[in-house]
């Protein structure tokens, strides 16, 4: 029984041109990169802060001044949590980024899917910034800024290190492609 080699596509009766085709569409896909699990850590936890308290004030006050039943309140943002728990990893997954040979694809979005290309030759500024809810969980943005604003970018909820190698790679890689331009 021939079990076949890692390059085999598997197909019965292809030619040899057809791996060789197979072997370049593979190389032509970028290697995407996903964000870091801190940032669903630290938005579950917005989450779960601000509609716990809604949960409380929905809940206790009502049941306090008008009686029992109104108690019930409570399970409406009680629901809404657990919807929004579920969403936020979705939405955490669907983030991604790619650094190419010429541009730097960004592609997020559940519902709808977004992919941006910046160009490095088009880059004006990146920036690093980090709120103090995000340097608590130890994170950092990327804000890429472009001649079109459509197209400014940004890569949330980055371990610093690697916030501050993509900046100063992006940088390096818009300079040396605008000096071209």
């Amino acid at each position: 029984m021939d079990t076949g080699s890692p390059d085999d596509t598997g197909a019965a009766g292809a030619t040899g041109a057809e791996p060789e085709a197979v072997r370049e569409a593979v190389r032509d896909e970028p290697e995407w990169t996903g964000l870091p699990p801190g940032l669903l850590r630290m938005r579950r936890l917005l989450l779960v802060a601000w509609l716990g308290l809604l949960t409380v004030a929905a809940g206790v006050l009502p049941g306090l001044f008008l009686g029992p039943f109104w108690a019930a309140l409570a399970l409406l943002p009680l629901a809404l949590m657990t919807w929004g728990w579920v969403m936020l990893e979705r939405n955490w997954r669907s983030w991604r980024y790619a650094e190419r040979a010429d541009d730097l694809l960004i592609s997020r979005g559940v519902l709808w899917r977004e992919q941006t290309v910046v160009p490095y030759g088009r880059m004006q500024l990146v920036e690093v910034t980090s709120g103090p809810v995000e340097r608590h969980f130890g994170l950092a943005s990327v804000q890429l800024h472009t001649a079109a604003a459509a197209t400014d970018a940004a890569i949330p909820g980055l371990d610093p290190a690697e916030a501050e190698r993509l900046r100063d790679r992006l940088t390096e890689l818009g300079e040396a492609r605008s000096a071209g331009l």
